[in-house]
């Protein structure tokens, strides 16, 4: 892979290597006049991932080796600013916007470079004339967290355990790839001194980072009180939030809960909306669905199926008490008001 591409694609094991033989210190890195605009971009690739969801990829196709150096060091530097203000929020949007612009990239590639690519990633797929072909352990390991029904093993074509699919399939299925890669690798360990050296780009991100949770924050829908959700649904709505696929279980407990709290169909698909292959009518049909317009509407799972799914997460003092997420909810409430009213009396006395 030449240095261009490595470039574009600086999550591969090959850029990693490639850095490491420029000579480049971390010392270099955050202080060389030189490698100023490195360092901007680096922090541009950060500011977009928040601010867009996208990170604009620069046409490198004729352009001069400095160009594509900059480029290239300019990843290692947006993960040093990514683990140092280490916000799990940041690093999934982060982590997704990377995933997503190499997965744009990979359509316009060749199939040779295709098979590259997965290779790095312990994937094995055959090009043929109009297909590839993988095996099904390598599909259902890149595919088990979207949700289209498309994506479903049963709804494949499968031919001696091998599944067909287009090339733009390909590259939509190593964006889970890469996603998980580039997540799973931060935060960084770096020091307090590197930190304090990136300052003035850290504080620049966290105001816009800041921002971007006051818009998405839905304490701001009628009057549900997210406070007193219980901690599995806070988690999540943290997760969709950032684009993360939810499985088909807890996307069904969440939107039932919502529902059930006092949430309307267009408010939670709203939610759903920066979530990877949104699809509005499909999401909207789901959501009416559990609200009951084709018969009685649904109420969230237990606990104890929530936990059978694996949808429990960080059970707190409440949590024990309680065997179901809307009498956690109702809980929570009528503590909330209990000690408001407790206040007030106190107030007039």
């Amino acid at each position: 892979m030449d240095s261009k591409s490595l470039a574009l694609y600086p999550f591969v094991t090959e850029a990693f290597s490639y850095v490491e033989t420029l000579g480049f210190s971390l010392e270099r890195l955050l202080n060389s006049r030189a490698l100023d605009s490195a360092r901007f971009r680096g922090k541009e690739r950060v500011l977009q991932s928040i601010e867009d969801g996208e990170i604009q990829k620069p046409g490198l196709s004729g352009s001069g080796e400095e160009k594509t150096f900059l480029e290239l060091l300019s990843y290692p530097f947006s993960r040093i600013l990514v683990s140092c203000i280490n916000d799990s929020y940041l690093i999934r949007r982060y982590a997704l916007a990377e995933a997503e612009s190499a997965s744009k990239l990979l359509k316009t590639e060749n199939k040779d470079f295709l098979v590259e690519i997965a290779n790095d990633f312990n994937v094995s797929i055959t090009p043929f004339d109009s297909h590839f072909a993988m095996h099904f352990t390598d599909y259902i390991k890149l595919a088990n967290t979207m949700k289209d029904l498309k994506w479903k093993l049963v709804n494949r074509r499968l031919k001696r355990g091998y599944v067909h699919i287009t090339h733009e399939e390909v590259a939509r299925l190593l964006q889970e790839a890469i996603r998980d890669r580039i997540q799973n690798a931060l935060p960084l360990d770096v020091s307090s001194e590197v930190c304090n050296t990136c300052n003035s780009h850290i504080d620049e991100i966290k105001e816009v980072l800041q921002n971007r949770k006051s818009d998405i924050n839905i304490d701001d829908m009628g009057e549900v009180d997210t406070e007193s959700f219980p901690p599995c649904i806070s988690n999540a709505i943290s997760g969709v939030s950032t684009g993360a696929n939810l499985g088909h279980s807890m996307r069904f407990a969440l939107t039932s809960f919502l529902l059930n709290v006092g949430m309307t169909v267009d408010e939670i698909v709203d939610m759903f909306n920066v979530s990877p292959d949104f699809d509005e009518e499909k999401t909207r049909y789901q959501i009416e669905h559990i609200a009951g317009s084709s018969g009685a509407p649904y109420t969230p799972p237990s606990c104890q199926t929530m936990k059978t799914y694996g949808n429990c997460y960080g059970g707190d003092e409440f949590c024990q008490k309680i065997k179901h997420p809307l009498n956690y909810y109702r809980k929570k409430l009528y503590k909330k008001a209990k000690k408001e009213k407790e206040k007030s009396q106190q107030q007039d006395g």
